[in-house]
This record gives C-alpha cells, structure tokens and sequence, in this order.
C-alpha cells in the first residue's frame, strides 16, 4: 500500500513558510539530492495555499508534470484542468490512491492539511528538514488545534554544509 508522507522544510521555531508566505529561507544543499527525493513520488497532495504559492513558480515549480491533488473548497476544477480539486473530506480521495499501484504519495507542504490528515490518521510518515533559522513568525507545521500524536524516529541524517538536520519518524 502506498504511503502518505509529510515531507518539509521547517524552521527551527517551527514554521513552514515565512509571514508572507516566503521559503527563500530554505537553502539548497549540495548533499541533498532533490531528483532522488522527488524520485520517491509520483503524486502531491496539497492545499490551496501551498497551491497558490507553487502555481505562482511558472517553470520553476517542482509540482508540475506530476499528479497533483489539491484539496480547496474555493478553487473550481474547470480554471485549474492540471490538477485535480478536491473539495470534500480527504478520506475517500486517499483510500483510493492508496489502493492503486504507484510509488509513495507526497503531502506538500500546507500546516492545515497536515494537520487535518493527520487528526483522521492518513499520514504514515513525518519527514522534517530541520533549517536552522528562526523566522519569528509565519505558516506554522501544526497549527492549533491540533491533537496529539505519538511518532517513532526512523532515521536522521545531518547535512554539514547548510546545517539541516532531517528528521524521519512514523506516525504511532
């Protein structure tokens, strides 16, 4: 069966995006092998936000040529025919992208998606590159209200050159 893995950059004080939606934050390391990682995947999930920010990328966006599935109860499928709007409960969609054959699924980015699949129990994996900066402010990882939920560290790996440390645990 396939996973669903909520894979992201945070900052050290726990934000995911800065106050104006900004990741320059982010470096890109030499060690990190992005076209492995994406390798790994061949489906997003995201929501409007996250969306929004990447649609904004043109060319440079990671997301395109791939399925992406954007969960938003205000974007309309007809003005965004490459991707597929979701504006229901998530359960469902997941069940059935579990099922079908293909690699892992890729929750990116988006505290409040995370944080909602999470409550239902459809993430198996929290994958963390820890970036050590503070922001001070911005789109946190977990935003409140948010339930408790045990993990179980899996793997780590520190990245000497910018200083991210990758967190990976299992959802208990």
């Amino acid at each position: 069966m396939r996973r669903v893995r909520y894979q992201v950059a945070m900052s050290l004080d726990g934000y995911i995006a800065g106050p104006d939606d900004d990741f320059d934050w982010i470096p890109m390391d030499p060690e990190i092998d992005f076209a492995a990682l994406y390798g790994q995947f061949d489906t997003f999930l995201m929501g409007r936000r996250t969306f929004e920010v990447m649609a904004r990328m043109g060319d440079q966006n990671p997301t395109a040529g791939v399925e992406t599935i954007v969960f938003s109860r205000t974007l309309r499928q007809e003005d965004h025919p490459g991707v597929t709007i979701v504006a229901g409960e998530p359960a469902e969609t997941l069940a059935e992208l579990r099922a079908q054959p293909g690699k892992d699924i890729w929750l990116f980015g988006g505290g409040s998606l995370f944080r909602g699949l999470l409550d239902a129990g459809l993430v198996d994996t929290v994958e963390i590159a820890v970036v050590p900066v503070l922001l001070g402010g911005g789109i946190p990882m977990l935003p409140a209200p948010a339930r408790r939920a045990a993990l179980r560290l899996t793997g780590h790996r520190v990245y000497g050159a910018s200083g991210i440390v990758l967190l990976e645990y299992a959802v208990a």
